[in-house]
């Protein structure tokens, strides 16, 4: 059936449609993130520039734990770290992974299973510089107030569990900034004494907004860093202020239109006449259900991309067209480059894109990386005394 562009909005509707048109809200979590900058002392985070960065040498070796289909994997790829292992358990998001990182040693499984060790022996021993990861934290258990059994809350300690054992030089986590205020900080603060008690302390936390590092898309990450040598915690400075941010027709409008390129990934939901015209009648900002108001939103023309996510094969709507965005639009969104192809249908892909971390966000924090690690590097090589942490036993309530 021939694509058929309707009207944006009809006649009668439009003056009503555009009163209860929306803002863009750019600055969802400013608060958290003015609490962490400005309430709590840490000495030990910093922000760095880095724009000027020369090109990194290519033998910082990292772990991604959770990994996914390999968003935080590409972006540390692009700033010349390398894959020496990974962990995912969904079959189809490790498929993805093993396509585009074929020179990654990957474990598909659960992470229960994982021994880092014995892994890591099979391959050379290499040593580790970094272990990342973004394992679910919303089950973490405090003082009693959550369920100890919880799944989610199993990951947790099997994440800081492989980072015992793998001792890299520097840990990266990512989360919903959500995390940082549930039960009243109480989690935070669990998840910073986990990592104390493994000899990481001086954790730091900072909110990084997606956008502000050229990412088209509003989406921000919760970002705890730590090392085991009392060095810095260094954080990306933002590249972009509000006002510069990149729209989303930056990412995604010589993507054609109405013919799907399966190869790349570009196609979406498939809609009848009368879904289009439903479709037609919403505004930017606006949901096409009034139960389901943050799926199936059409995006504001001019704006960064709201955060994507997949919603049973309907993502947000395109901000001009009566259609919703493409599997391959969702991925220009979160900055994977078009040679990065996902495994399985177009509803499996949409889902590991909405749940990755964005590349350039990633690799940002890479680049921030990079001189400590170097610092850590060249202490070594001159067998200077370096502050190491001592491990202390591993705790959980």
């Amino acid at each position: 059936m021939e694509a058929k562009q309707l009207s944006l909005f009809s006649n009668v509707e439009e003056q009503n449609l555009a009163s209860r048109q929306k803002t863009a809200k750019l600055g969802r979590y400013e608060r958290i993130q003015r609490e962490l900058e400005t309430g709590e002392c840490d000495p030990y985070k910093t922000f760095v520039e880095i724009s000027s960065l020369p090109t990194p040498p290519s033998n910082y070796t990292f772990v991604d734990l959770f990994c996914g289909a390999g968003g935080v994997t590409q972006g540390l790829v692009q700033a010349g770290f390398q894959p020496v292992a990974s962990v995912e358990v969904n079959p189809i998001a490790s498929a993805t992974h093993k396509r585009n990182f074929p020179q990654c040693h990957h474990f598909n499984g659960d992470i229960e299973q994982f021994n880092p060790i014995d892994w890591l022996n099979q391959i050379g021993s290499p040593e580790v510089h970094l272990v990342v990861g973004g394992p679910p934290c919303q089950g973490f258990s405090v003082a009693g107030k959550r369920n100890p059994d919880d799944p989610r809350n199993r990951l947790f300690r099997e994440f800081v569990r492989v980072v015992s054992e793998i001792r890299p030089w520097y840990v990266v986590m990512e989360n919903v900034p959500g995390i940082l205020t549930m039960q009243k900080g109480a989690v935070k603060k669990a998840i910073c004494e986990a990592f104390e008690a493994i000899g990481y302390p001086h954790v730091s936390i900072a909110i990084l907004e997606s956008a502000a590092y050229g990412v088209p898309q509003i989406r921000p990450r919760a970002i705890f860093i730590a090392n085991r040598f009392g060095m810095k915690n260094p954080y990306p400075k933002a590249q972009l202020l509000p006002h510069q941010y990149k729209p989303i027709e930056s990412a995604i409008s010589d993507l054609p239109e109405w013919t799907p390129l399966p190869e790349i990934n570009h196609e979406w939901t498939r809609h009848s006449p009368k879904y289009m015209e439903r479709i037609a009648k919403v505004p930017p900002g606006g949901s096409l259900y009034k139960t389901y108001v943050d799926a199936f939103k059409r995006q504001y023309p001019g704006k960064p991309s709201m955060t994507v996510k997949e919603n049973h094969g309907g993502t947000h709507i395109h901000p001009y067209l009566n259609r919703v965005i493409s599997a391959r639009e969702m991925a220009r969104l979160q900055t994977f480059p078009d040679s990065f192809v996902f495994e399985g249908s177009m509803k499996k892909a949409m889902w590991q894109i909405g749940n990755a971390v964005p590349p350039r966000l990633a690799e940002c924090i890479a680049w921030a990386l990079i001189p400590y690690l170097t610092d850590i590097a060249l202490n070594i090589q001159r067998g200077d005394t370096v502050n190491r942490p001592l491990q202390t036993q591993l705790i959980f309530d």
